[in-house]
C-alpha cells in the first residue's frame, strides 16, 4: 500500500507543471465567467460596458442614489476581488510556476523533502495581498459613490475634473521608478525567488504576499482607472488586463508602459475640456 502511494506522488510531481498551470487556467477562467455574469450585483455586465473615450458623459446623465446594505458590502467586496484574479493571475502564472518547478528542483537535489510542491500556499498568499487591496478599493468606491463623484449605477465617475485627476496620475505614476521598480521584479521572477526564498508553507505564503505587493505597486493606478471607465465595463476590464499582461510579458514591456503613461497623460488632458 505505502509503495502505490509512493508511485502516485511521484506521478503527481512529475506532471506538476500541468496540474498547477490547469489550476491556474481554472481559476481565471470560472473569475471572468463570474465576472461577465454580472459580479453577483444582479445586473448585466453587457448592459454596463460602453466603449465611451469620455465616460463621465454617460454616467453623469444617470441619477440613482443607493445604500449599501451588509449583503452589497459582501456583493462589491467579491467583485472586486474575483476581478483582481481575472486580471492579474495570467500575468502572474511564470512565477508561480518557476516557483513550483523550483520546489520540484530543492526536492530532486535533496534540499527540500519529497511532498506535493506547495505552489497553493504561494498562490494563496498572493491572492491575501489582492484581497486586501480589493478591501480598499470597496471602500473608495463607497467614498466616491456617497459624495457623488460616480454612479452607482454605472460605476463610473460623473466628473470631469475626476476622472481627469485619475487619468493624470495614472499618467505620471506609469513614468514614475515607483512603478518601474516594482515592475521589474515581476518581470524577473528567478531573481524574484532567489532574493526572498522562504521555507515551508508559510514561508510560501510570505512569499506569495510579498510577491503580490510588487504587483499591487505595479498596478494599482491601472486598477484605479476602473473608476474612471466603469468598474463593470468588461471592456474596460480586458483592455487593463491585457495592459498588464504586455507590460509584465512582452519583451519591450517598460517601454510599453511607459508609452500608455504618457496616453493617460494627454487622454487626462483632453478629458479637463471635454
Amino acid at each position: 500500500m505505502g509503495g502505490e502511494e509512493t508511485s502516485l506522488t511521484e506521478r503527481l510531481l512529475r506532471r506538476e507543471r500541468w496540474i498547477v498551470l490547469s489550476g491556474l487556467a481554472a481559476i481565471t477562467v470560472l473569475s471572468w465567467i463570474y465576472i461577465l455574469n454580472g459580479g453577483g450585483t444582479g445586473m448585466s455586465a453587457r448592459s454596463m460596458t460602453r466603449a465611451w473615450l469620455f465616460p463621465h458623459r454617460m454616467a453623469e446623465m444617470v441619477f440613482h442614489p443607493a445604500g449599501w446594505t451588509p449583503a452589497y458590502w459582501i456583493i462589491m467586496l467579491l467583485m472586486w476581488w474575483v476581478m483582481m484574479i481575472a486580471m492579474m493571475m495570467p500575468s502572474a502564472a511564470p512565477m508561480i510556476l518557476l516557483y513550483a518547478r523550483a520546489k520540484r528542483y530543492a526536492q530532486g537535489t535533496g534540499q527540500l523533502g519529497q511532498g506535493v510542491v506547495p505552489a497553493a500556499a504561494f498562490v494563496s498568499g498572493y491572492l491575501l495581498t489582492w484581497f486586501s487591496f480589493s478591501c480598499f478599493a470597496t471602500l473608495l468606491q463607497r467614498g466616491l459613490e456617497a459624495s457623488g463623484g460616480i454612479s452607482a449605477m454605472w460605476m463610473a465617475s460623473k466628473n470631469a475634473v475626476l476622472s481627469a485627476a485619475i487619468l493624470i496620475l495614472a499618467g505620471f505614476y506609469q513614468l514614475s521608478p515607483w512603478k518601474h521598480r516594482c515592475l521589474n521584479h515581476c518581470r524577473n521572477p528567478a531573481e524574484f525567488l532567489s532574493q526572498h526564498r522562504r521555507a515551508g508553507r508559510l514561508g510560501a505564503v510570505g512569499m506569495g504576499m510579498q510577491h503580490g505587493a510588487f504587483c499591487v505597486g505595479c498596478c494599482w493606478v491601472l486598477m484605479a482607472l476602473l473608476f474612471v471607465g466603469g468598474i463593470m465595463n468588461v471592456l474596460w476590464i480586458a483592455v487593463l488586463a491585457a495592459v498588464v499582461l504586455l507590460e509584465k510579458l512582452a519583451p519591450h514591456g517598460p517601454w510599453f508602459a511607459r508609452v500608455t503613461g504618457i496616453v493617460l497623460l494627454a487622454w487626462g488632458v483632453a478629458t479637463l475640456g471635454a
